[in-house]
């Protein structure tokens, strides 16, 4: 199970740092997903509402209702990981499109997962005050 552990977290610094290897390609799912779902959900998610492969070893992005959870799936050659990330204030910068898919860069999903708008890099909100 510890090495199981480890794993999923290269995985996820992988899909995080900007050493996402290259020609992988970052996936955000358009529109509402439900939350609930886990490892399978998703992947059927990544199957039938994207038409793409869940097993290629690309970065897959889907977001809440409320939009400040966000889960990233991704095949690593042996398994799938699943990394999920809430935030405490703001939301996760995501396209106006209900359904459908976006392209994203490495760096762009670096940004996303740290609060940034992507689209234009400045940050969803500032903490006021540090303690």
């Amino acid at each position: 199970m510890r090495s199981v552990w480890r794993h999923c977290v290269a995985c996820w610094r992988r899909c995080a740092d900007d050493r996402t290897p290259p020609g992988v390609r970052v996936w955000l799912a358009a529109g509402v997903t439900d939350m609930r779902k886990g490892f399978d959900g998703l992947a059927a998610l990544v199957q039938q509402r994207l038409g793409q492969d869940a097993f290629s070893g690309q970065l897959f992005a889907f977001r809440g209702r409320r939009g400040d959870l966000v889960k990233v799936l991704s095949w690593d050659g042996q398994g799938l990981c699943l990394y999920a990330k809430r935030m405490e204030k703001g939301r996760f910068v995501w396209p106006q499109a209900r359904d459908g898919a976006v392209s994203l860069t490495a760096a762009q999903l670096s940004m996303l997962l740290e609060g940034i708008d992507w689209r234009m890099p400045v940050r969803s909100w500032r903490p006021a005050m540090a303690g």
